[in-house]
């Protein structure tokens, strides 16, 4: 049975959202009671970077499912 190959390069992106996405929520406590506008906006890129890396996560995590699914079927 061959092993399986991890998309390295998907879960670094995810690794590297989830990072940003720490930062701007971080961003975001720390303007939330100085300026709400911008706390809003880190927020919001927040949101869109998590969103990044759950996509990655979930293409590695399918491809993985689709290459032991073929595996098992041989």
């Amino acid at each position: 049975m061959a092993q399986q190959q991890i998309d390295v390069k998907q879960l670094d992106q995810a690794k590297g959202s989830a990072a940003l996405t720490k930062e701007l929520l971080t961003q975001a406590i720390e303007k939330s009671s100085s300026d709400q506008a911008m706390s809003q906006e880190a927020i919001k890129q927040a949101q869109t970077e998590l969103a990044q890396a759950q996509t990655a996560v979930s293409q590695v995590q399918s491809a993985m499912m689709a290459q032991q699914q073929s595996q098992s079927e041989q």
